[in-house]
């Protein structure tokens, strides 16, 4: 956007010089810039000009200025931010290294221990923005900058202000504050007042992701994503990483329950509870008082019930793991669907005098592949498929009972069979003896 940068250019001369665009995303433009005054390296941040429009700039000012008064070592700082020519925008340190985005682009899956100091780290900043009651409602792996092996937050106060100054215009423009593949069901739904939990969900989701390679219960669209996080509940991580500890497994599916109350009352219980199931450390915020044991000891237990309880969880039955994995319903389908494949195709070949192994050939490679390729999208039992629609996660702690034959299966049995049916009235009529 060349006149976006020009406009910026005019409103921000003789205080910082614009030097380069460092990136781009749906609601705003970085640029690497030189502060005139203090002869150092800052990132300007502009708000694109329509959502800057319905934002406001006194809501959007006023915000940024209570996030400014957030000092922590893993937020970033805000140095300055004002309004000119009708652009907002705000100034940070430009500081060295890339976002958390950037690295997953590139090696897609983190260490544990990697992903679990991430983790803590970015716990502790929410924690204590939550305490001075800051919401972020936009944490993602583009926000969190990693410099030095340390995480640093971006963007606290934007979020906000975006949701408040632009309100009801935001909606009506088809604007959503947030990133649907790391809200949390809540905020998904608009609700109008969000805790310090929403942010432990969408921690949550960057946690599950860098361990897991994507974020939980991805779909195609992000309408699709937002309506699975409202029912589905994600795959288990030690079934997509067999490394992973059952302890964490837990912790992070805990963080990601749909309901705020099942979740950690604290980011900063969630950063330690993660440490513990990860056996890194005991955490500082974890409220473990067993009478009669050492802090120590305590804490000890308290990893000991999580890896307990994610056992529990995790155990399935034979059939209920076949079951789980959908493999009964498409065998069903695939008994009935070749059943009638080699019934019609016996009927063909002898009204047309075909000969009985070219027939079979003609069968399998005409319609067996199809067949098997309609099979594994129907049901999503590809590996993909299944990593993607949590369809081969472990059993809740409720247990539940998963039909032996899904709907769908048997409504495909009965529409096969009914094609077999209308199959063998047309065959019939047009190879009838005259």
């Amino acid at each position: 956007m060349p006149k976006l940068r020009e406009r910026l250019t005019r409103a921000v001369e003789g205080r910082y010089e614009i030097l380069d665009e460092l990136g781009r995303g749906g609601m705003s433009m970085v640029f690497q810039a030189r502060d005139v005054k203090h002869d150092r390296t800052v990132a300007v941040k502009v708000l694109l000009p329509e959502l800057a429009a319905s934002v406001g700039a006194q809501r959007f000012l006023r915000e940024i200025e209570i996030a400014a008064g957030l000092v922590h070592p893993h937020i970033l700082p805000l140095y300055d931010s004002g309004e000119a020519e009708g652009l907002l925008y705000h100034v940070t340190p430009c500081v060295e290294g890339e976002t958390l985005r950037d690295r997953l682009k590139r090696e897609r899956y983190l260490s544990i221990e990697e992903a679990v100091r991430i983790t803590a780290e970015v716990a502790d900043a929410l924690d204590f923005a939550h305490t001075h009651d800051v919401l972020h409602r936009d944490i993602k792996p583009e926000n969190v900058l990693l410099s030095r092996r340390h995480a640093l937050i971006t963007d606290f106060g934007i979020a906000r202000a975006i949701t408040l100054g632009g309100g009801e215009r935001l909606t009506e423009t088809g604007m959503a504050v947030g990133t649907p593949a790391y809200m949390s069901p809540e905020q998904a739904r608009g609700e109008a007042v969000l805790d310090g939990r929403s942010d432990i969900y969408s921690l949550a989701c960057v946690t599950y992701e860098m361990l897991a390679g994507e974020a939980p219960l991805a779909g195609r669209s992000p309408q699709i994503t937002m309506a699975r996080r409202q029912s589905e509940s994600p795959t288990s991580l030690s079934l997509l990483r067999e490394t992973v500890p059952e302890a964490l497994d837990c912790v992070v599916l805990k963080a990601l329950a749909r309901l705020p109350a099942d979740r950690y009352p604290t980011a900063g219980e969630y950063g330690d509870a993660v440490q513990l199931g990860s056996g890194m450390g005991s955490g500082v915020h974890a409220s473990v008082s067993t009478p009669g044991l050492t802090p120590a000891a305590a804490a000890m237990a308290q990893t000991a019930a999580v890896t307990e309880t994610a056992a529990r969880a995790g155990k399935l039955s034979f059939l209920e793991e076949l079951k789980r994995r959908k493999v009964l319903n498409v065998a069903t389908v695939y008994l009935m669907t070749a059943w009638v494949v080699v019934e019609a195709s016996r009927a063909l070949m002898e009204d047309l005098n075909l000969d009985e192994m070219h027939g079979y050939v003609w069968v399998v490679a005409g319609l067996g592949l199809p067949i098997a390729v309609a099979l594994a999208w129907l049901f999503e039992v590809t590996r993909e498929g299944v990593r993607r629609t949590g369809t081969f996660e472990v059993a809740a702690a409720t247990n539940p009972r998963w039909p032996l034959i899904s709907r769908r299966a048997l409504r495909l049995v009965v529409v096969i069979a009914a094609l077999y049916v209308v199959f063998e009235v047309v065959r019939r009529v047009l190879f009838a003896p005259s």
